[in-house]
This record gives structure tokens, sequence and C-alpha cells, in this order.
């Protein structure tokens, strides 16, 4: 082994000593290492001039840090925390000297000479000072004021107190008498009255007189003088489809519960037509059988009992007809008296319409719609089947029968007979 050289280095700023091997020479002692027992040079660290830190094991109290590290004096102990409190209050008193603290005109913010005592010229300035804002503030008072009161007075006219409210009415107290004073009422008197003595609540018993109109208007009766054989309620009462305008459709059903008030007022309807139709020419009688007037009645409305499903399947299956076969004339005059039945009339009419112009040959289909629509609207369309089948005779027939007058019958006829004339 070879003899072991020390050279100081500059590292950081700092003197380091560095170790250096020289060449192993066979004149050197192996033996003894001329550095055992000699003090490290002051400042030495071992390793850090080739960049080696020290490590800790799990013996070492407190984190290992790194020798470049900031220190972290969160954790420090107190003595060494009140001290960093007052260093740092102490940073904080530093005026603020930066450029974002600095103005132009006024200088830097804070005051240079915070930290100077002070003496009896500063007092003089201070009330130098002191003496000429006051005289400018003199300056301006009566003009500042003066826009107070303004802005003041604008304020309470959009504002008014409840005191400037009610000030005519206070004028007005100095004019009541001694007696009047003493007739007022004390405030708590009639103050939640209704709240501090509830009346207790009374139950009144129904009258008679509005039991016996409620039982009226639910039911139908008629005059015991007009019922000498019988009430006549059990005669059963389906929908109502009558000449006369009333048409009820549905009421036919067994499901569903009858409302007697509607029934009974269907039922005077049919009744005042009726005595009209048959009234004799003497006021005040007639002619008719009290024991068989709702049968009558009865026998003038057109009877359908089948149920709602049974109706709505018949609708399918018809309309699936017209739509596998829509030159089907019987498919169209069935779906029309379907609805006809059912109260649907508008309905009917445009159904049967539908199938005039999809089978216009079709002697049936324009009787059926010229029945279904009115007279002076049939005219015209036995007019538009006479064109279609001019060999109809019963088109020709019906033609005829709308019309009023004989004359006009007349007429129908020779045009027929000279159109078969003419063949």
């Amino acid at each position: 082994m070879g003899h072991l050289n020390f050279t100081v280095i500059t590292f950081r700023g700092t003197e380091v000593l560095e170790m250096t091997t020289p060449a192993p020479s066979p004149l050197v002692s192996q033996k003894k290492k001329h550095f055992i027992g000699v003090p490290a040079p002051l400042g030495y660290v071992a390793g850090v001039g080739r960049g080696a830190t020290g490590f800790t094991t799990r013996s070492d109290i407190g984190p290992a840090r790194d020798a470049s590290d900031v220190p972290d004096d969160r954790h420090a102990p107190p003595n060494k925390r009140k001290k960093m409190q007052q260093k740092d209050e102490e940073e904080e008193d530093d005026e603020d000297l930066n450029d974002s603290n600095y103005d132009e005109f006024a200088g830097y913010g804070g005051s240079l000479f915070s930290k100077d005592p002070y003496d009896k010229d500063d007092e003089e300035a201070d009330a130098i000072y002191e003496a000429i804002d006051k005289r400018m503030d003199e300056k301006r008072k009566e003009y500042r004021e003066m826009k107070l009161k303004v802005e003041l007075e604008r304020y309470r006219q959009e504002r008014p107190k409840i005191q400037m409210q009610f000030s005519d009415l206070k004028r007005d107290l100095a004019h009541v008498s001694e007696e009047e004073w003493k007739t007022i009422p004390e405030v708590g008197d009639a103050r939640n009255k209704r709240q501090r003595n509830p009346r207790p609540e009374k139950y009144t018993p129904v009258p008679d007189s509005i039991l016996a109109k409620a039982g009226i208007s639910n039911e139908s009766s008629l005059d015991p003088l007009q019922q000498g054989f019988g009430s006549g309620l059990m005669t059963p009462y389906p929908g109502t489809n009558t000449p006369g305008g009333i048409m009820t459709p549905g009421w036919a059903t067994s499901t569903v519960d009858l409302d007697l008030r509607k029934i009974g007022q269907a039922r005077n309807a049919l009744m005042d037509i009726k005595l009209n139709q048959v009234s004799d020419s003497v006021s005040g009688q007639t002619v008719i059988d009290p024991k068989g007037y709702l049968t009558d009645l009865q026998s003038m409305i057109p009877m359908h009992g089948a149920d709602i499903s049974d109706i709505k399947k018949a609708r399918l299956l018809l309309k699936s007809v017209r739509e596998t076969n829509p030159n089907h004339p019987p498919a169209w005059i069935a779906s029309a008296r379907l609805e006809e039945v059912t109260g649907k009339l508008q309905t009917a009419r445009n159904l049967i319409m539908k199938g005039c112009e999809m089978c216009p040959k079709s002697e049936d289909v324009w009787l059926e719609a010229a029945r279904l629509q009115p007279a002076d609207l049939a005219k015209a369309v036995i007019s538009q089947a006479l064109r279609h089948i001019p060999m109809s005779v019963r088109s020709w027939i019906k033609a005829a029968d709308l019309e009023t007058e004989l004359k006009a019958k007349k007429k129908v006829f020779k045009k027929v007979s000279s159109l078969y004339i003419y063949i």
C-alpha cells in the first residue's frame, strides 16, 4: 500500500480536505497509516467532497434530513418557537419599501421615521398639518351641510317616517275633549278577542225540508191521479233515442247504476211531446191511457241490449271487413247501422258516405245514405245516386218521396217515364 495524501479543496465555499492515494511504492511502510490517531482538520465532513449524504437507522431519534433541506421549525422546542415569533414580529414592523408600495406623488405608503423618537419638531409639524386640514374642512363645511340637507329631505319625501305620516292626525288631537279621551278603549281590550274567547262549535240538525228535497231530486214520480192502475216505475228504461231529439246512448248496460233524476227529466220531456201530439180540442182533457202510457213510450225507443264489449268487438270486426274488401256494400251498411244504434248518428253518416264513394254502383248504399241524412241533404244524395245508377227504380221512387209538393213528384215521374220510353 502507498501513502495517503490529503489535499485541501474548496467545495461550496467551504474548504474540504480531500484524500488522494499516490502510486504504490515499495519504499512506503505497509504496517502503519500515518493519519491514524491524527485529529481531523477543522470543518471536515467525511464524504461531502464526493456528494455522499448521511443516513439514519431505527435507533436514531427524529427524522433523517438531507443537509440541503430547509429545516422544519413547526415542531421546534418552545423556547426556539418563541424566539421565532419575536423575529417575525420584528420583520413585520419593518417598513415595506417595495416598488408596489411606492407612489410617485406621495412616496412610500408607510412612515420612514416610525422608529425614530417623537420630538418637539414632530409635534409642531403635526399641529401645523392639523390646522391646515381644519381650515380646508371649514371651507367646504357649508356646501357639504347644504348637500346633506337636500339629500335628507329627498329621502324623507320618498320614505317618510311613521310619525311624519300621522303628523296631521296628531295635530287634530289638540281638539279632543277630556270626555272623548276617557271613552277611548284600551289597546288590549279588543286585540285578539276571538282568539282569547273562542266560541264553542254549534251543531245544528239538518231540517226535514232539505232531506225531503234531496229525496225528491233523486227519484221520479207521477201524479197519483194519473196512476190509478199502478205506479208505472217498474217499466225498464234503457238508453233513449227518440225522434224528439233526446239521445242518451249507453244507458242499457246492466252493470252501471242509473241516475233516476236524469231518467225522470227525460221521461217528462217525452211525456210533454206525447201530450202535445194527442191533446184534445177541449183544453185540459186528454185521451191518454195512464196504465199503458209508459209501455207505449218504451215501444217508441229503439232497443239494443248488447253489452259495450260486444259493440267494440262488432266495430273491430266490421272495420276489418271494410279494410279487407272495401267494395263490399253490406259492410258499409252494417257499420253505419251499428253507429246509429249506439247513438253516434254523425259517425254513421260519415261511414255511409264513405261507402257511397267506394261502392257507387250499389243501390242499397245510396238508399241507406239518403235515409240517414236530413231531408234537404237526402235530395242531394239521391241526385248523385241517379247520376251513377240512372236505371235504379228504387232511387227514383225515393226521389219522388222526398218531394213535398205534388207538382214536383209528378215532374220526377215524368222524367223517369221519358227515360224508360227512350230506352
